[in-house]
């Protein structure tokens, strides 16, 4: 290092890029004072932020303060800007920015500039407080800098991020010629506040697209969920011929991970790769996540492993998606690496670890880490922390202990706490616990339909009927409207949507014809449907015709025709599986040697050789025994020792399950299907002309033109949350 300071040192400033140890940073300081560099203020203010702005080690904004506060010569406003610049943005404290704000007011040589502005703005919308967000507008309107293009737009994202579109909305009227610069800032107002389709207005209504506004209107349609919207855009950037950068494929993989199109997220990666995109660390967490919430949990892996440069957020994606694929064991050990190599976890961390030690049911080690997140590293719990902790223990079947512990959070306690309770409640049968914690989630949350579902499952497995109907009355009263079961599966590059009760889809005389098959096979092996999870006092025959019409049953018998021979059945769905669905599609993967991978509303199943990754947690309730029967007995045992006589008769007699009238279908029905990624001939066998959607996207194109949402009304009660 001392040599290679000698051989520059005309120019000493050249070096700080490659710093990244304090002792460096030392020499190079020695030898600008050596060379009288430093009596010069332009180029200690170079120094200065140059230091300021380094993003190599955390050393370099603290040192850059000690020179300036030490340095015979008054500092600059440019030096100053700089260091307002730094701290207006994470992981620094912007609260510092208005530190030195304060120094150039101070100053009788100094004065703020358009740039002191922009950034004190933006150190503003960190803060999260529009109480000293308006002040810092006050500041700029008085210093005669609120009409400046810069300032305009960190107002418009500063308001945005406060959830004010109406602000966003007067400062952006007040324009007299916005640029790509303002436009681009309020569509990504518009779409922080949700109000996506004003966003495209302004999108579609510039006469210049920069990448930077592509990418806005991408991010936004990733970030409001409308995720194949996002994915459309994205091809039609491309046959724009606009620049790809890392924030496209950023929101592009967040809009994969979303719908769960594995597929789709492949070919992003192998277009990273193609386009020869850096793969940072923002956009190789974003590809763990993806891979992740995808299901390929190895793939993720492999990822996290090839990277040769991982933050905070890189290890918690990683631990995240290892406990959401049901490997808590594998997460902890994550975590124990991750403290090895003295890397201090944060808050997203704890949630990842608290969720694997839920998992694999480490009561006693959940409550470690709990205490350990706030004694060793100072971090204050969030809800979702209390959530996981009465998970962890609502696992275990220690009701009482989620309930003491609910009593003793700090604050008062939300509804995701109230909901795992809830959910616990259901699994070991406690009525009375159960009623206690709906009470109190309504208290708070008067129109989650999933609690007042989960509190009718409860009432069903008991045979209460007349508690049903109260729920089921109380929630018409309410206005409350059950979610509609969705499940989704992706085929060819196609996405296919079924709804609880569907008979839309193209296939749809297939499909029925591939549940008789599958019914049938399955009752020989064993298998009995859980009648009790439908909703209604019918007679059994008419429960076991409600249950055959859930969403995801169709998707995957769908999955089934469509799909070659051993290749995995990928679901995703907005509901939590329910009991029945999760047993019947335990027996497909025995019965028909095919791996199913379901991602519901709050982790995934995979299923493979009859056995799901979640370890029954829905079984531990039966027969009053608080361990996995599936432990004791195959799945075949256990399906003959708990059927119903009702059901024995439909074994014996070789019947399988009739799947209820066949209705007159319409002469036209709605395509569903979703284009995405490029066709994989090797995994499906349904020919071409069984698609609607013509024309499979290439490597280079997404193809457009998906229709418009639209929901069947349910024709069967669905009764999962």
């Amino acid at each position: 290092m001392i040599n290679s300071l000698r051989t520059t040192a005309s120019n000493p400033l050249t070096l700080l890029e490659s710093t990244s140890t304090l002792k460096e940073l030392h020499q190079i300081h020695a030898q600008l004072i050596v060379s009288g560099h430093l009596r010069h203020p332009r180029l200690l203010a170079k120094f200065v932020s140059l230091l300021a702005l380094s993003q190599n080690t955390p050393h370099h904004l603290p040192y850059s303060r000690k020179i300036l506060n030490h340095s015979p010569s008054s500092p600059t406003t440019f030096a100053l800007n700089n260091l307002i610049r730094a701290h207006s943005k994470p992981p620094f404290n912007p609260l510092q920015a208005f530190n030195f704000y304060s120094q150039i007011l101070h100053s009788p040589s100094l004065s703020p500039d358009n740039f002191t502005f922009t950034f004190l703005v933006r150190a503003s919308a960190h803060l999260t407080s529009a109480a000293i967000g308006a002040a810092s507008h006050a500041a700029a309107l008085k210093r005669g800098h609120a009409d400046d293009p810069h300032v305009q737009s960190s107002l418009i994202h500063m308001y945005s991020s406060f959830r004010s579109s109406t602000a966003c909305h007067r400062l952006f009227e007040g324009i007299q010629d916005p640029d790509v610069v303002m436009q681009t800032a309020m569509i990504g107002a518009y779409a922080a506040s949700g109000d996506i389709d004003v966003a495209r207005k302004v999108f579609g209504e510039m006469p210049h697209r920069d990448a930077i506004a592509w990418n806005a209107m991408i991010a936004g349609y990733s970030h409001v969920g409308r995720c194949r919207e996002a994915l459309e855009l994205f091809s039609a950037m491309q046959g724009e011929s606009v620049s790809v950068s890392e924030a496209t494929m950023v929101s592009v993989l967040t809009a994969c991970a979303q719908l769960g199109a594995l597929d789709q997220g492949r070919w992003a990666h192998a277009y990273i790769q193609k386009k020869r995109i850096q793969l940072t660390v923002t956009l190789g967490t974003s590809l763990i996540d993806m891979y992740s919430k995808c299901g390929s949990v190895d793939r993720a892996m492999e990822v996290f492993k090839a990277m040769p440069e991982k933050n905070v957020y890189t290890w918690s994606s990683a631990m995240s998606g290892l406990a959401m694929n049901g490997a808590g064991k594998q997460c902890i050990e994550v975590f124990e690496l991750m403290e090895k190599e003295e890397l201090e976890p944060n808050e997203i961390t704890f949630v990842s670890v608290l969720r694997g030690c839920s998992i694999v049911g480490l009561v006693d080690r959940g409550l470690e880490y709990f205490d350990l997140m706030k004694s060793k590293y100072g971090i204050e719990p969030w809800p979702e922390h209390y959530g996981c902790m009465v998970d962890l223990y609502g696992r275990a079947g220690r009701l009482e202990e989620a309930l003491q512990f609910i009593k003793s959070m700090p604050s008062k306690p939300h509804s995701g706490a109230w909901g795992a309770l809830l959910n616990a409640c259901k699994i070991y049968r406690n009525i009375e616990l159960g009623e206690l914690a709906l009470s109190k989630i309504l208290e708070i949350e008067t129109m989650n339909d999933g609690a007042y579902v989960l509190l009718s499952n409860i009432y069903a497995d008991f045979g209460n009927w007349k508690g049903v109907c109260s729920v089921r009355e109380l929630m018409k009263a309410k206005g409350v409207r059950k979610e509609p079961g969705c499940s989704v599966i992706e085929v060819s590059g196609l996405v296919h949507e079924f709804f609880v009760g569907d008979k839309s889809h193209p296939m749809y005389q297939e499909i029925e014809v591939m549940l008789g098959e599958i019914n049938w096979k399955l009752k020989l092996a064993g298998y009995a449907a859980k009648t009790n999870e439908v909703l209604f006092d019918i007679e059994e025959e008419e429960k076991e015709n409600a249950l055959i019409w859930h969403s995801e049953k169709l998707a995957i018998a769908y999955g089934l025709i469509a799909l070659k021979e051993g290749v995995t059945v990928r679901i995703v769905k907005n509901l939590r599986v329910c009991w029945d669905c999760h047993d019947w599609t335990k027996f497909i993967s025995k019965v028909f040697g095919r791996e199913i991978i379901v991602r519901d509303r709050n982790r995934f199943h995979h299923f493979k050789d009859g056995v799901c990754s979640c370890k029954d947690y829905w079984r531990v309730r039966l027969e009053g025994f608080n361990e996995l029967l599936l432990g004791k007995f195959s799945i075949v045992q256990w399906a003959r020792v708990n059927l119903s006589y009702h059901s024995r008769k439909y074994i014996n007699s070789g019947v399988y399950l009739k799947l209820g009238q066949k209705k007159e279908r319409k002469s036209e029905i709605k395509d569903r299907s979703i284009p995405l990624a490029p066709p994989r001939p090797s995994d499906a066998r349904v020919p071409p002309d069984h698609h609607l959607t013509h024309g499979v996207p290439s490597d280079h194109h997404l193809k457009p033109g998906v229709p418009p949402d639209h929901h069947l009304t349910p024709e069967f009660c669905q009764t999962t949350t």
